[in-house]
Order: structure tokens, then C-alpha cells, then sequence
């Protein structure tokens, strides 16, 4: 029987209600929802596994439990109805003993969790930084400049000096371009 009907006949829920009374999801199991998903006409299934860290409002009509994943480092939470027609399937992965129903504790101990990462990578940081690299780019800096030095000394003692001044002469002075340019006319107007 997959519908729960009551005396008079009529349809609650849906949802065969024993069954999911039967599961008996804690604070403290891992399980995996599968979820109907309607998308373009069609039905598929979406699994979400994660931790419970709440059970609320017992085994009546409008009960929920609080599902925790962490998913790319962010911490994702879905709370849902245990009677929803949406629910497929809830599989309980793993059991673990805990001392408190609500397990909201959980939210701040990740986010501990990560300060503590952060603050060491900011120490891992610091302690890395060393002028091994710096002095190596400095030294190879300063051979790149003696190079082309060393190139421009030697192009200079192959020219005579009779065509570096025919190349001097043929270049025109800064001077001369702007009483050529009418750009410049225009702006000193």
C-alpha cells in the first residue's frame, strides 16, 4: 500500500508514512536523500548525502530533518519534510553515537576548523618568502645588461665615424617635426 488512507477513505498523504516512520533518521546519521527532481518534462532522481544534525517536531504530519554537507568548501544545509512526495528514497549510510539531538555545533566547529587552516597558511606564507630567487633574477638581470653593453660597444667600433655623422644628419630634430605637424599648431591656438 502506497498511500496512507484513513478510516473515512480519505488520502493524506502520498507517501506510504509507516515506512518512513520506520527509518528512525538521529542526529548524528549519515544518509542519503534522493530527491525527484522535475526538469523539462521529465523526472530525475538527485542524491544528497550528508550529515543529520537535527530532527525536528518527532513523527507527526509536518516533521523535517536538517541535512549537512560540505560541497567545494562550502557548507550546504537542507531541511526536509520527512513525509514529502518528493523524497524517493532515504538511505542511512552510517551510524554515530552522539550525545545531543541538534547537532548545531557542527557549523562553528568547520568554521574553526578553516580560521585554524587559514592562520597557518598566512605562517606558511611568511615563512616561505626568501631572496634566494631575488638575488638569482638580479645576477641574470645584470648579465642581460652587460651583454647588450657589450653588443652596443661592438656595433659602435664597426661604423667609422663619417657615417654616424651622415645618420645624425639625416635624422630630423624635434624642432623641425613640429613646424612640419599642424597638430601642434592647433593645440598652441
Amino acid at each position: 500500500m502506497n498511500q496512507l488512507v484513513n478510516q473515512k477513505g480519505i488520502e493524506i498523504s502520498p507517501v506510504n508514512m509507516e515506512s518512513r516512520r520506520s527509518v528512525g533518521i538521529r542526529a548524528g546519521d549519515t544518509v542519503r536523500v534522493w530527491q525527484k527532481i522535475e526538469e523539462k518534462g521529465k523526472t530525475r532522481l538527485q542524491a544528497f548525502e550528508g550529515l543529520v544534525i537535527a530532527r525536528k517536531h518527532g513523527n507527526e504530519a509536518g516533521a523535517t530533518f536538517t541535512v549537512r554537507r560540505v560541497s567545494g568548501g562550502v557548507g550546504v544545509e537542507k531541511i526536509y519534510p520527512l513525509y514529502s512526495p518528493m523524497i524517493d528514497k532515504i538511505e542511512i549510510i552510517k551510524r554515530s553515537k552522539v550525545r545531543r539531538s541538534k547537532l548545531y555545533h557542527i557549523r562553528e566547529k568547520v568554521a574553526r576548523e578553516i580560521k585554524r587552516q587559514m592562520r597557518k597558511m598566512k605562517m606558511v606564507d611568511i615563512a616561505t618568502n626568501s631572496g634566494i630567487q631575488d638575488k638569482a633574477q638580479a645576477k641574470a638581470k645584470t648579465a642581460e645588461e652587460a651583454k647588450v653593453e657589450e653588443e652596443a660597444k661592438a656595433t659602435a667600433d664597426e661604423t667609422p665615424i663619417e657615417d654616424k655623422k651622415e645618420e645624425i644628419e639625416e635624422t630630423p630634430t624635434s624642432e623641425e617635426k613640429t613646424e612640419d605637424t599642424p597638430e601642434k599648431d592647433s593645440k598652441e591656438n
